[in-house]
This record gives C-alpha cells, structure tokens and sequence, in this order.
C-alpha cells in the first residue's frame, strides 16, 4: 500500500518548524510532521516542586494536550473531567524526561521550566514532534534568559529529538501517520540525542513477538530517521554552546 505523499519507507513526513510562533511565550515553536501539528511553549517561573526545596537546582515538566477538534470525533477536554487520562500522564512524563536528559538543572536555580506541548492537529507521532518541537521552544527559552541576564550560560549539553517506527503490513516504516499506526503490527518510538545515544526506547509488539533481527531494523531506520530531524533543528538553532 503506498504511503501518505508517495514516500518511501526511510522517508520521514514533510517537516515544517515555525519559530516564535506566540508572541507572549519566551520559547515557542510550531512543529508540523505531516499533517501533525504541535504547539509547544516554554515558560520559566520562580517556583520548584516541594521536593527540591533548597535544593539549589532547577526543575523541568511538561504538560501534554490536544484540542477537542484535533482528531476527526471531538474529544472533551480533560481539564473540564478534572482528571487527566492515563496516555496524557505517560506523554507529558516522557516529554519532560527526554528534555530533562539534555538539560544541566543546576544552571538556572531554584526556578521550573514549563514545556507546554498543545495538539492542534493529530494524524499520528504528536508526542515524537512535541519532544522535536519542545527542544526548540527551551532553547529559545533559555536564550532570552541569558539576553535578559538571568542566566550566564545555556545550560542545554545536546540536542534530542524523537521519532516513530513501526512494521506495517510487513514492512519497517519510519514516522507512521495514524492509519500506519493504527495498523502497526509492532509500534516503536526512539528518543535519541545529537551524538547518537538513546534517552528512551517505548516498543509494543501489537500482534505477536518480535525478534532481535527486526529491533535492529526498526533502531536503524530511527537513527537515520532522527538524524535528519536533529539536522533540521541545527538549522533553526546553530550551534548549542
């Protein structure tokens, strides 16, 4: 079956990131994989969880959100339940976890970095793009804080980026939109850093086992696939201090 935009199985969607994108936010970024589109804001605030009081290190967090109209069926809002679902708190988690990895905490004080990572549009990958686009909106983040002196130095030692794999129809494809995923007979997603070393790893045999031979073909094609996104920040951002 061909793919969305005639791409090859090694191709990743077409990429589009807009810098600056909010005009109140410090660091944002509009990242579009395909038809996956991806808000994502960062935000500095004077305030640290209760358990790193005194510590004299900063915290980072995400949160993880998708508008009501950006799938084909409208979804509710969570915040009108008042619970978060159980898929949000796992995406907002590994969000924060793959941007913690790149990010020395003890350069910014006693202060939390926000990553707010809001779904305009959802056609499969959105939590691969949000970390893609999360890195971009904290480095724009930090930037201005230095511009504004209140930190001496981007405190960011790599870059990172993520993306999907999956065996689909028998085939190793990278960057699956939602009809590939939804099919997927095994799903992975890869979050990897600049000099090729892995934050994260999340693979799921749908339909049966998997061996050895295919996991290598799928992280493969994910550090050739993350490769490309990675280049694709350098060219925004330039070289990290």
């Amino acid at each position: 079956m061909a793919r969305s935009n005639d791409r090859g199985a090694e191709e990743l969607r077409p990429i589009r990131i807009t810098t600056d994108y909010l005009k109140f936010a410090e660091g944002s970024a509009l990242i579009e994989m395909g038809d996956t589109k991806v808000l994502c804001s960062a935000s500095m605030e004077d305030k640290l969880p209760v358990f790193l009081r005194n510590s004299g290190r900063g915290w980072l967090t995400a949160e993880y959100a998708m508008l009501p109209a950006a799938t084909s069926t409208r979804s509710q809002h969570e915040s009108t339940t008042g619970r978060l679902g159980g898929r949000t708190h796992e995406i907002q988690r590994l969000i924060g976890r793959s941007l913690r990895a790149v990010t020395d905490l003890t350069a910014y004080g006693e202060r939390t970095i926000t990553i707010d990572c809001d779904v305009i549009q959802a056609d499969g990958g959105t939590r691969t793009a949000a970390i893609t686009g999360g890195f971009i909106a904290l480095v724009g983040l930090l930037r201005r804080q230095k511009e504004k002196g209140a930190i001496d130095r981007i405190p960011v030692r790599d870059y990172v980026s993520a993306v999907s794999v999956g065996m689909v129809d028998g085939r190793v494809l990278l960057d699956l939109a939602y009809e590939e995923d939804s099919r997927a007979e095994v799903d992975m997603n890869f979050v990897m850093t600049g000099d090729g070393r892995f934050i994260e790893v999340q693979g799921t045999a749908e339909q049966k086992p998997f061996d050895r031979g295919l996991l290598q073909a799928m992280t493969d094609m994910a550090v050739k696939g993350i490769g490309e996104l990675i280049g694709a920040q350098r060219r925004i951002l330039g070289d990290l201090p």
